[in-house]
């Protein structure tokens, strides 16, 4: 800590029986240690929808919220931590400043405000106070002016001349602009970084919507197929299988199914299925590709795994499809989704067996929906009993048992499991990235745009771990067998999209 910061902790914590963390740092995992941050969170948001979010973690502490002109700065109300006297009272408000780095890309950080009635002085010896040029003082000067740890003056020793006398040194007030309180003199600016974690947790750990119901196709125009090739390209034949998946080997049998939670919108996942649809196919298996896409839509998938995989090919099977063409599209019919279905087909065309199969319902929710995932991947997977499966679907439908959160609901990953108990289920693991998806928006409604995703701590994928499988010895309470580590996830938007838009890259490869 800095040098003065030092200095009122000892003058502030006398008779102190233990000593806290700072609040300027946060639990690195690796090392278990709390350690300062070094970089700053840009949140893929609107200031306005940032600044409310934030305004509502402190609303639900119990704080009322005041905002200034322009909305990029809070002031909540103050309170006092603890019991003192009179005169020795110590009060506690948050303040929250927002800055605007793009239309959807902000920067918010949220202080602590500390206003004390007490005097603090600061003795310093009369050498250092007779040059206020030293070395010293300016480093004591300089530190003190860290955003992180400030002060806004110190009372220091008067020179020799007057042994009794104090002087006010003036230092840099990081926070002018915050609203004083009666009889408390502000005294110190901390950096709250839990208050920024669970802010980070509002805005980026949260679910993707599946859109089922009511969203109808819209009409299409001719759209331009980028990497789709033509009738007698050879490199169209080819599919694009990289390199193995790390400890996937073991979950490649014939009869077996595989059910991959996918956090929807991201070009790792489709990258990686495909990698272990490739594997499986080398050792001369028949595989089940099985997506979430409706089951109304599986003679389109059956009539494109069957083409030559031409541009006008692919254009038949979007033009007839109301899944790919929806008002709004969620992560699930993402460009790297189609992708994968197109790189199914060329693994198909070069002598593989493949088939695709589309298990969703159309408008179903909640148990209904589930039962009918499960039917309809139990159907296939009775057709093609030999073939090994792989099921991409969302965190929820994937689990082998009931969830937590709601003792009615039955994903479909339980209902597999009670057919087929040799069913395995992955999640996945990862690093900060983006998505493409549908969230609620903090204003009530739903959003469909690219989104910062973060990992919850147990799915935080560490500097240490490669990409690849993880199992576990047994399943987790949570209905998983282990862990698909992706590293950091890129979003992938829409299949259909302004032709600006498209993306022109295949799917990043871990």
């Amino acid at each position: 800590m800095r040098r003065i910061g030092l200095l009122m902790g000892v003058l502030g914590c006398a008779g102190c029986a233990t000593l806290t963390r700072g609040l300027d740092t946060q639990l690195n995992p690796e090392t278990g240690e709390y350690e300062t941050p070094t970089h700053e969170t840009v949140y893929l948001a609107p200031p306005e929808d940032a600044m409310m979010m934030a305004r509502r973690v402190l609303e639900e502490q119990r704080y009322d919220v005041m905002e200034k002109e322009g909305g990029l700065e809070l002031f909540s109300s103050a309170h006092e931590p603890g019991k003192n006297r009179n005169g020795l009272r110590n009060h506690e408000r948050y303040y929250v400043k927002g800055e605007r780095l793009g239309p959807r890309q902000t920067l918010i950080r949220v202080f602590r405000l500390s206003y004390s009635e007490m005097e603090n002085l600061i003795e310093e010896t009369p050498k250092q106070l007779g040059d206020m040029t030293s070395r010293d003082s300016q480093l004591s000067l300089e530190e003190t002016e860290h955003a992180f740890d400030a002060r806004s003056e110190a009372h220091l020793s008067a020179p020799p001349a007057r042994h009794n006398a104090l002087r006010t040194i003036a230092m840099r007030n990081p926070f002018p602009n915050a609203p004083g309180l009666e009889r408390f003199r502000y005294v110190r600016g901390y950096r709250d970084l839990d208050v920024e974690q669970t802010l980070l947790a509002r805005m980026e750990m949260v679910p993707a919507l599946e859109l089922v119901g009511g969203n109808a196709p819209v009409s299409m125009r001719s759209v331009m197929m980028e990497g789709w090739g033509e009738a007698g390209d050879a490199s169209a034949a080819t599919p694009d299988c990289g390199e193995p998946v790390e400890g996937a080997t073991s979950l490649l049998s014939a009869g077996g199914v595989v059910l991959m939670a996918d956090p929807l919108g991201t070009q790792e996942l489709p990258s990686a299925a495909l990698r272990m649809l490739c594997e499986a196919t080398a050792q001369g298996l028949p595989v089940t590709l099985a997506l979430s896409v409706p089951a109304s839509e599986q003679p389109l998938l059956t009539r494109y795994l069957a083409s030559a995989g031409t541009s006008q090919d692919a254009q038949e099977l979007l033009r007839e499809s109301a899944f790919w063409r929806r008002a709004h599209q969620d992560g699930r019919s993402s460009r790297a989704m189609l992708w994968l279905v197109e790189q199914a087909r060329r693994l198909r065309a070069s002598g593989k067996d493949v088939a695709l199969a589309a298990i969703d319902a159309d408008k179903a929710q909640g148990n209904e929906r589930e039962a009918q995932l499960a039917a309809n991947l139990l159907s296939f997977q009775a057709q093609r009993a030999q073939a090994w499966t792989l099921v991409l679907t969302g965190s929820v439908h994937a689990r082998t048992t009931k969830v937590d959160w709601d003792g009615d609901l039955e994903p479909m990953g339980a209902r597999v499991a009670k057919a087929l108990p040799s069913v395995r289920a992955l999640d996945v693991g990862f690093q900060r990235g983006t998505q493409f998806a549908c969230r609620y928006s903090v204003w009530d409604d739903v959003e469909c745009n690219v989104f910062g995703i973060s990992p919850t701590l147990q799915a935080r994928q560490s500097s240490k771990q490669r990409p690849g499988v993880a199992l576990a010895s047994e399943a987790r309470a949570d209905g998983f067998h282990g862990r698909l580590y992706l590293g950091t996830l890129n979003a992938s938007p829409p299949a259909l999209q302004s032709q600006s838009h498209v993306a022109h890259s295949a799917p990043a490869r871990k």
